[in-house]
């Protein structure tokens, strides 16, 4: 059977002579950026990136061997358990796992709009499908932000948010939505005597309107920011990083959403960001361990890397330097 899948392999190299990645719209601009530098530096064809969200590259990377399937997946969250035996069921049995550092999960708007303070509470009574209202759970009945916090301004709730493919949307839910609820006496209680419907309280956004699903086009989000000042987006620090000129981040827990601020911790609302590789296809498609290199060098990733001045947050010294010697040596993943 190795020998008839080695010959499967063999003949899917002579098929396709280049990378091809799917996955998150996060890190869809580091991975472009590295892919980018690799086909200029390199004598590898620049690889083929398709931003697909998490969930969705997942769903693609997991389902084969061969020519036809992605040979990586960008993640803005780690693989999940169930991803994994998706991918063992269908044959992908090794995967390196790659941690490239941190990104913040940024709540921005227009420039030319007041600029946001708001804590994980107030976003969770903005956001959510159900909130209790005099001890019973309702459908969110809030419209305007100073309903929910009077120095806020009395503008409409108007968020524009990723769908639930993409590990953005998981981030923000854990993040943000989750605490946010366990706030409130009674998320708290319910967490005590129903797990599963405390999970559903934090986890399902409300579909009025007021929460709009803008797809993985993150590009798109600060466009419609510019064009409407009254609406705020959900996305990657990286995002407000390269646009700072058109949106401003606004601040959790009275803490801005600055590169140092995420790198330090005190920002909270941040997640690491990885790419997954399938091992076999490492040695049958041309320049796949040369790119896990060239990504893992320090002139992309760290500190000083051309990474850096795209908005991503390096893993610490210690970390990126065990990480690097891992994942060079291709140590598959074990959850």
């Amino acid at each position: 059977m190795a020998a008839v899948a080695a010959i499967a392999m063999a003949g899917a190299a002579e098929a396709r002579d280049q990378i091809r990645m799917v996955g998150s719209s996060t890190v869809f601009p580091f991975a472009t950026t590295v892919a980018e530098t690799f086909g200029k530096t390199s004598n590898f064809k620049t690889p083929v990136i398709e931003s697909t969200g998490t969930g969705g590259g997942f769903k693609l990377f997991c389902a084969g061997v061969g020519v036809e399937h992605p040979d990586i997946s960008n993640a803005s969250r780690r693989i999940k358990a169930s991803e994994m035996e998706t991918c063992a069921k269908n044959g992908v049995t090794e995967i390196t796992e790659v941690k490239i550092g941190f990104d913040g999960i940024v709540l921005a708007n227009a420039k030319n709009a007041p600029l946001f303070d708001v804590n994980k509470k107030v976003l969770f009574l903005a956001l959510a499908k159900q909130v209790p209202v005099d001890g019973k759970w309702v459908d969110n009945p809030y419209t305007k932000w100073n309903q929910l916090d009077p120095i806020l301004p009395a503008e409409d709730i108007e968020v524009l948010g990723p769908p639930p493919t993409s590990g953005t949307r998981d981030a923000f839910v854990e993040l943000v939505m989750e605490p946010g609820c366990e706030a409130l006496p009674e998320c708290a209680a319910l967490k005590k005597s129903d797990p599963d419907a405390f999970k559903k309280a934090f986890g399902s956004v409300r579909e009025d309107g007021r929460f709009i699903e803008a797809g993985e086009n993150d590009n798109l989000i600060v466009q419609k920011l510019e064009a409407n000042p009254h609406a705020l987006g959900i996305f990657g620090f990286s995002f407000l990083d390269q646009n700072g000129d058109k949106i401003q981040g606004s601040r959790v827990d009275s803490v801005d959403p600055s590169f140092e601020n995420i790198a330090s911790g005190k920002y909270a609302v941040s997640r690491p960001l990885f790419f997954y590789v399938k091992n076999a296809h490492v040695g049958t498609i041309p320049g796949l361990k040369e790119y896990i290199a060239a990504f893992t060098a320090e002139s992309a990733w760290g500190p000083e890397g051309y990474l850096a001045d795209k908005g991503l947050i390096p893993l610490p010294d210690a970390e990126r330097a065990a990480t690097a010697k891992e994942v060079n040596a291709l140590t598959p993943l074990k959850l």
